[in-house]
């Protein structure tokens, strides 16, 4: 594998519908995208850090920064091989995971096509197809969040994950609950919105059988998660937290979830999620593949990461059409509440030209 240079490109993504947080509601995506130019071949990587540092430390520009003046340069100088290699060269960077597992995935992905392999049978899959779930945001009613939830269950989704916050939690859990039964899988995402005080409190949602409360302390709080954790009888699922295979490791033992959500990007890459899935099977912990609202670039390696067998939990890996009208790529579609695992070499999907120049905003090319 011998590299050329690397493409950054950012586009701007509107989104079908405000998506709300906790920390923020977003209107559309602005995305950085890698594409790694080697002798071989082209791949193409997706930064998951969004415009501003809120749901973490990390944001595009910044991304882009650390990628033109470390990441890339260390890369370079290193001349890896193979792309476990790229890891170790990145390792003098500290941080800054979005940006290396932009870096990484672009590497991957073109050596796999290059070597005509799936992303899929790089990373381990068992499944051609997965179950999805869908993250519903924070609605300006309960009537309203009724509606939403409605409309994506007549979709064919399999589970529902309720954004929650202090003033919206206990009331929109019971009212769904109540409309859709106990059949329903259903869990709760706080985005570190609570404090261990609050452990009352969430007690309340105990009563609805969640599948899981996801971040519900800050992400630095892990000791805060096991003490929750003997407080409420919903099962802790850890989120931010979990930022390599050693935090799971430790935040497993500590007892502070029983449940992992693995997201590449804040983890580094697909080859250190699949390390947070080897440990997490090696503790009987199981994971399911979170979304940072991807194209279908991404969308396209998290599919292929859920089809790995310790992920037993329907993931956020939803059709392109839940957030965006027109995608990138030929556009991810739900089958019967699934979508099919990519097959093709590397990623399996390629950016539609017309549609990429068309959301394009600027392109910077770094020559090594």
């Amino acid at each position: 594998m011998k590299l050329t240079g690397f493409e950054l490109r950012w586009i701007t993504m509107p989104l079908v519908a405000p998506f709300r947080t906790s920390f923020g509601t977003t209107t559309s995506r602005e995305v950085l995208l890698v594409r790694a130019v080697t002798e071989d071949a082209e791949g193409w990587g997706e930064c998951v850090a969004m415009a501003d540092p809120f749901y973490s430390a990390e944001y595009a520009e910044g991304a882009a920064a650390v990628l033109r003046d470390h990441l890339v340069p260390a890369l370079a100088a290193a001349k890896p091989t193979h792309t476990p290699a790229v890891a170790g060269a990145l390792a003098p960077v500290k941080g800054h995971r979005m940006a290396k597992a932009a870096l990484e995935t672009a590497v991957l992905d073109a050596e796999l096509r290059a070597e005509g392999r799936s992303f899929a049978r790089e990373l381990g899959a068992v499944r051609d197809r997965v179950p999805c779930g869908v993250s519903v945001g924070i609605m300006e009613s309960v009537p309203a969040l009724l509606d939403a939830v409605d409309g994506y269950l007549a979709e064919g989704y399999v589970r529902i994950k309720l954004k929650i916050e202090p003033g919206w939690d206990v009331e929109p859990v019971r009212a769904v609950r109540e409309r859709f039964g106990d059949e329903l899988l259903l869990q709760a995402d706080a985005n570190a919105a609570y404090a261990l005080s609050d452990a009352r409190h969430l007690a309340a949602l105990d009563p609805f059988d969640l599948l899981l409360i996801e971040q519900p302390l800050a992400e630095e709080d892990v000791l805060g998660h096991a003490d929750l954790a003997r407080l409420i009888r919903t099962p802790v699922c850890l989120d931010e937290s979990i930022t390599s295979a050693a935090s799971a490791a430790a935040a497993i033992r500590l007892g502070a979830c029983r449940i992992v959500n693995v997201k590449p990007g804040r983890v580094g890459g697909y080859l250190e999620a699949r390390r947070i899935h080897d440990v997490c099977a090696a503790h009987g912990v199981p994971v399911w593949c979170g979304g940072m609202l991807e194209t279908g670039l991404g969308r396209a390696a998290n599919v292929a990461l859920a089809a790995l067998p310790g992920f037993t939990l329907p993931g956020d890996t939803s059709a392109s059409g839940r957030y965006y009208a027109a995608d990138i790529t030929e556009p991810f579609v739900l089958d019967g509440g699934h979508l099919p695992v990519p097959t093709g070499p590397g990623l399996g999907v390629a950016p539609d030209p017309d549609r990429l120049a068309d959301c394009t905003d600027r392109v910077e090319w770094i020559a090594v």
